[in-house]
């Protein structure tokens, strides 16, 4: 017998989880489908929740070496990594219990798990099971991408879909890849006692950032000891018994015994019977309109699966923009203009609007404002020099913003909610900020723009 749903969601990752729930407990007959055995999706198993708590395990472990060096603690401690380990999977397991299929079920939203797959534009199998559904959200999200480098599968290699189920520090690591996973998890291995060498093909990390943060990103790495290799391609891999060579294309090698690729995710849109239900997709993703709609009107998409951007935040906000078109008939629609992001090496690297090469591009004009955190006295008082703060703005409103400093990712909110509700950088200078705090910077580079404006006038 096939059940007919309102809705069914596939995929049980941040955005599927928000739209199966509201729109359970909103009355619909809902089904959620998941391909694996537990709700979460990447984010919690093996992407945002261990990551992060690994690199606060790595944070303590170099807050204790700086201890140690400075003369402030008497030795330093030695660093125990499967207790890391350990750390990393309380926590999923801590926050699992807020994903626990049985709180969905409690909102009346049915929870399978199994691989679904399109039989028509109505229809979808899930192992025996057959479901006619009036519309459908596809949250599949995205899985590593894996570069196509010789004997990259004989020699064996992590992800971040494995690295965190391993209990032994690698002695030497290799990272293949420079963007934020690549050196967010750099980081974190070499505090924790790695030797590190980081590989990026292009001529500097971070190359969605600016040139500016990318030197300064590399500077922070280069000075904790990891090996940054740019501009270098891998021509192969090979090994012999637990060691591995990576071979580069200019005829270097590096010698380690783990291999982690992290060159990029790829949309998880093969084996979903896309084409039987008549959904555009290519590599990039499955193709959707700004309501969220694919070429099935009756099938929306949300995260990773159609981006246009790979974060758990544009998830949970494009699922919010599906509910409201699928539930309440409310032609809402993306706005991407406001998207923060945030890469969590130490210092964190934090942007939302504009870069300047996508200003340039654009051909927009504006003024560039600046402020060092060297010289912001919550950081000299936490021994913090690196970073800087920076703000595009145009015609007295900020255009984009970017902040290099400890806990960027904290201090970012205040620009993206002044770009949100279009604030101008006269009401930054005007709000008042607590002394001393790194939030300082905001007011301080607002300040010191006004200042030059002024000289520049005389």
């Amino acid at each position: 017998m096939t059940k007919r749903q309102d809705l069914i969601v596939i995929g049980g990752g941040p955005g599927g989880l928000v739209v199966a729930s509201v729109a359970a407990q909103l009355g619909l007959r809902v089904t959620l489908i998941e391909k694996s055995d537990r709700l979460g999706g990447d984010c919690l198993h093996s992407g945002c929740v261990p990551s992060k708590t690994l690199i606060n395990a790595a944070r303590i472990a170099h807050t204790a070496r700086q201890g140690a060096e400075s003369g402030l603690l008497a030795s330093m401690p030695g660093i125990v990594f499967d207790k890391a380990i350990d750390e990393v999977h309380r926590v999923i397991d801590q926050i699992q219990a807020v994903d626990d299929p049985e709180r969905f079920r409690g909102y009346g939203c049915d929870v399978i798990f199994g691989a679904a797959r399109f039989t028509g534009p109505h229809e979808i199998s899930v192992g025996e099971q057959t479901l006619r559904g009036r519309r459908f959200v596809i949250a599949t999200g995205s899985r590593p991408a894996i570069p196509p480098i010789p004997l990259l599968e004989q020699t064996g290699f992590e992800t971040n879909e494995t690295i965190f189920r391993r209990r032994d520090l690698p002695e030497q690591l290799a990272v293949i890849g420079g963007g934020p996973i690549g050196v967010e998890l750099s980081q974190a291995f070499s505090r924790l006692g790695s030797q590190v060498t980081l590989i990026e093909a292009a001529d500097r990390l971070l190359i969605n950032e600016d040139e500016q943060t990318s030197k300064l990103i590399e500077s922070a790495l280069a000075g904790e000891g990891i090996n940054i290799i740019t501009a270098a391609q891998v021509g192969g891999v090979r090994r012999e018994g637990d060691y591995r060579q990576v071979a580069l294309a200019d005829g270097r090698t590096v010698e380690c015994n783990r291999i982690l690729i992290a060159t990029g995710r790829r949309p998880a849109v093969h084996g979903l019977g896309l084409e039987e239900a008549g959904v555009t997709f290519s590599k990039r993703g499955i193709e959707v309109d700004r309501r969220l709609r694919t070429s099935q009107k009756h099938i929306y998409a949300v995260g990773d699966v159609c981006g246009p951007y790979q974060f758990t935040h544009m998830a949970e906000y494009q699922a919010g923009i599906a509910l409201a078109n699928i539930v309440f008939r409310s032609p809402k629609k993306t706005d991407y203009r406001v998207v923060p992001r945030v890469v969590y090496t130490d210092p964190e690297v934090a942007s939302v609007g504009m870069t300047l090469a996508q200003a340039d591009a654009a051909g927009i004009k504006y003024d560039i404002a600046e402020f060092p955190l060297a010289e912001i006295d919550r950081a000299i008082t936490a021994g913090h020099s690196k970073g800087r703060a920076r703000l595009l703005i145009r015609k007295g409103r900020l255009l984009g913003a970017s902040i290099v400093a400890p806990h960027a990712g904290e201090l970012l909110h205040e620009l993206a909610l002044a770009m949100q509700v279009k604030a101008t950088i006269k009401d930054i200078s005007a709000t008042v900020h607590a002394y001393p705090t790194y939030a300082q910077i905001h007011r301080r580079t607002v300040n010191k723009h006004y200042a030059h404006l002024l000289q520049s006038k005389s």
